[in-house]
């Protein structure tokens, strides 16, 4: 590890170790590092394990490329199996990930930012909550908000990507059905040095919330599927987990 490198994962483990958890405990520099002499005790929910053979796939698809895929029905774990993913990879890899960036594209039912109440914070919380909610269980709600003021962790529209590049860091961005071809060509040109993207997303005509485009993840799947570094799972309705009702809507809808 080169000495800027080092110096970047020390920042990362100071700013963690500062943080405190649900009923005071400390997370200490091993918790976050991956070192095994650490305990996971801190952490308020345990990173789940994948429950059926395409949520297995998945997160192999994620561990092995650099571009990875989850696509399939509402209910089947791509968000919250994607988010778990990529926690636990920056966790035990801090020389190589320093930063978590998790994005969604804000749209939703024709709604448009401009035209939401409130500053630029109040406007697009309402689209990333889903990507807070994981955060918080898996890291806690103390650990979260200290993360994302030391710029550890950020969570941002899709929009805000445009012109950036992302080294040594895991971008994860959900509901991609939601974005044109042209706004997911710009995110993964986004990706830099020593990072993973992982895209998330229903194919499903119904599931789209754009109202005058195409949605880009079909298109842009049949262009990478097959190239180096890029890995695709595909769930179908019988991977369905949140609930049998969910499933049953699924079939039926």
């Amino acid at each position: 590890m080169g000495r800027a490198q080092q110096r970047k994962s020390d920042r990362r483990i100071r700013a963690i170790n500062e943080t405190m958890l649900e009923g005071g405990s400390v997370i200490d520099m091993e918790r976050f590092s991956g070192d095994k002499r650490g305990s996971m005790n801190a952490v308020p929910r345990k990173l789940p394990k994948p429950r059926n053979d395409n949520q297995r796939r998945f997160v192999e698809v994620i561990e092995n490329s650099d571009i990875s895929f989850g696509v399939g029905p509402a209910g089947t774990g791509k968000t919250f199996l994607g988010v778990a993913t990529a926690v636990r990879l920056f966790k035990a890899h801090p020389d190589k990930y320093t930063r978590l960036i998790l994005s969604r594209p804000a749209v939703e039912a024709g709604e448009r930012l401009g035209f939401l109440p409130g500053d630029l914070k109040d406007k697009v919380d309402p689209y990333l909550r889903p990507l807070y909610d994981c955060l918080f269980d898996f890291l806690g709600p103390k650990a979260v908000p200290a993360m994302i003021d030391q710029k550890i962790i950020e969570v941002c529209p899709l929009a805000f990507m445009r012109g950036r590049t992302f080294n040594n860091a895991i971008i994860l961005l959900d509901e991609a059905q939601n974005a044109t071809r042209g706004q997911l060509k710009m995110a993964l040109t986004r990706l830099g040095y020593s990072s993973k993207m992982i895209m998330t997303g229903d194919p499903d005509p119904s599931q789209r919330d754009l109202l005058d485009s195409e949605s880009g993840l079909s298109p842009v799947l049949e262009c990478l599927e097959g190239a180096p570094g890029v890995g695709v799972a595909r769930f179908d309705r019988a991977d369905v987990v949140r609930s049998k009702i969910v499933q049953t809507v699924i079939e039926r809808l």
